[in-house]
């Protein structure tokens, strides 16, 4: 059995690659396990590797860099593709409120550790670390050891400490936030979660018939009509004697006319004082037939899959008045859009058309709707935007009053690629599309293979210094940092910002990065409040995170 114990002691490539899956998969297993209805997901890799390391496993040193830095790449530039559609949109009217509440939250939080440092001795890598476990941020933690180790190349003991003491702070900062949830829970979630005003730049399209009674616009075509509004709205059918048609441009609106509108809902106001009466009719339901509607026209989902429409503007194609038909919706990553002219097409987006089925098969031809083209993942984008981002991080820049160059590393750089990629991508014709799944699979894998290195690397100290003094001491500040910041701010939205409960609760855990506390956050609620405000400051405060903490160290080592 000399071979079966070579392959986990002699350290190759083999048994660096053998020691990481096993650790991974582990992890993966227990990640299933749930404590009071809360588990902590991928993370228990990362509690697997420093298992594995306390053991006494040990991998080829390069391998485990190796390892680390790739897998934390990967996962980076993943997200920030993911979070890049939302990432500049996030700032429209109520998400400029929200984001600068989760701003306060890292501007405090940071504030805290950087005083802490002198008050508990403890050493302002090691309390960066805890400021990382205390926000459950492991892309703030790559970032943090690349720029350790960018001031001094030989600190490999300071950027294992900092990923030692992630690991202290994490289990804390899950709790802590948890905790924070149910005590404004408590104080404020009767009290304030009814009668508080929606962002309304946060809500779907919404449909709704209208009675044609203004006689302003009487003899009047829709392109005529349109400026008058100010508003953005797409006229699906228009009834006129009880018969159906598919509006033109040209279309003349008369009196007794009925209108299908699809808009904004807080557009509706100003299209009924433009239109006239809204009918008692609920249109938005998810069990309608549209087909049933008339026997004339259908409707029907048309996927765009051709790369040459990537980025290309609705309005341009001009497909309403070629066929025929009308584009009412276009569905991206699960959220309805409203199909104004002016909106750029990307790779997948998923069209609902009304029109007679000769027409729509001819719309279908030009727009592609071939669903296996968007199977194949487009990798040449993939690579193309690591290098780019990993050439970026490499570039220095200089700030005034700091005595070395700031680089963005392999934490920054490929973070702010990937949201430009994701963001702008589209409109520069790129065709960076990759299916939800594929996406996924590539941040999960990314994360997991780091967090594999990074506990493997942190595990040799960690049961050492968690059962001494200096371990009990992180503890305590850990949960101090995930604590503090999150009440107060919270106190100060629901008191003083009118935000509600819900939408507090939600940029809290996004401001936090915390998926597991807005896990939680979510039971506590009707509706998916929380995770809408999650996915309005989680890109901007994951882009602050990155760079605050290089930022911290730079100044302050």
């Amino acid at each position: 059995m000399d071979w079966l114990d070579s392959i986990f002691t002699l350290q190759t490539f083999t048994q660096a690659i053998l020691v990481l899956c096993l650790i991974c998969a582990a992890g993966l297993a227990l990640s299933k396990i749930k404590i009071g209805g809360i588990s902590l997901g991928v993370t228990f890799v990362f509690f697997t590797g420093i298992l594995a390391g306390h053991f006494g496993i040990r991998i080829n040193y390069d391998m485990l860099l190796f390892a680390q830095n790739f897998g934390l790449v990967l996962y980076i530039y993943s997200l920030g593709v993911q979070v890049g559609p939302g990432f500049f949109t996030s700032f429209k009217q109520g998400g400029i409120k929200l984001n600068l509440l989760a701003t306060s939250v890292l501007v405090l939080g940071s504030a805290m550790a950087v005083a802490l440092v002198p008050v508990t001795g403890i050493g302002l890598s090691e309390m960066m670390g805890l400021l990382c476990g205390a926000v459950t941020n492991t892309p703030m933690l790559g970032a943090g050891q690349q720029t350790l180790l960018q001031i001094d190349p030989g600190n490999m003991d300071g950027s294992n400490e900092m990923a030692l003491a992630c690991a202290v702070g994490y289990p804390f900062g899950v709790i802590g936030v948890i905790l924070s949830v149910i005590v404004l829970k408590a104080v404020f979630g009767k009290k304030y979660s009814r009668g508080v005003q929606k962002d309304e730049s946060l809500e779907n399209t919404f449909v709704a018939e209208y009675h044609v009674s203004n006689p302003a616009v009487f003899g009047h075509s829709i392109k005529e009509i349109m400026p008058l509004s100010g508003r953005k709205f797409v006229i699906s059918r228009v009834w006129k004697d009880g018969k159906v048609i598919i509006p033109a441009s040209d279309t003349v609106i008369d009196e007794d006319d009925h209108l299908l509108i699809i808009s904004g809902k807080h557009d509706v106001d100003a299209i009924r004082t433009l239109f006239g009466d809204r009918e008692n009719i609920d249109w938005n339901k998810k069990d309608i037939d549209w087909n049933s509607i008339d026997s004339e026209l259908v409707s029907r989902h048309v996927l765009v899959t051709k790369p040459n429409l990537n980025g290309v503007k609705l309005g341009s194609l001009k497909l309403r008045n070629s066929y025929g038909i009308n584009i009412t919706r276009v569905n991206r990553a699960g959220i309805d859009l409203l199909a104004s002219p002016s909106l750029r097409l990307q790779l997948g987006d998923k069209l609902t058309i009304v029109g007679e089925t000769k027409a729509i098969d001819n719309v279908a031809t030009i727009l592609g709707n071939q669903e296996k083209q968007l199977r194949n993942p487009n990798l040449f984008a993939i690579f193309i935007g690591l290098a780019i981002g990993l050439v970026i991080g490499s570039i220095p820049f200089t700030i005034p009053g700091m005595s070395m160059p700031v680089k963005l590393g392999l934490a920054g750089g490929p973070i702010i690629t990937g949201i430009l990629m994701g963001a702008f991508g589209p409109r520069l014709h790129l065709s960076i599309y990759t299916t939800r799944s594929a996406n996924l699979m590539l941040r999960q894998l990314g994360l997991i293979i780091y967090l594999a290195g990074l506990g493997l690397s942190a595990g040799k100290d960690f049961f050492e210094t968690v059962f001494r003094t200096e371990g009990l001491v992180w503890i305590g500040v850990s949960f101090l940092l995930a604590v503090v910041p999150v009440l107060i701010v919270g106190w100060i939205a629901t008191r003083w910002a009118g935000v509600d409960y819900a939408g507090n609760v939600g940029m809290l855990c996004g401001s936090m990065a915390n998926p597991i506390a807005l896990d939680y956050a979510n039971t506590t609620v009707d509706g998916d409040e929380p995770s809408v405000a999650y996915a309005t400051v989680y890109p901007f405060s994951i882009f602050l995170r990155v760079i605050s903490i290089q930022i911290i160290l730079l100044v302050f080592s």
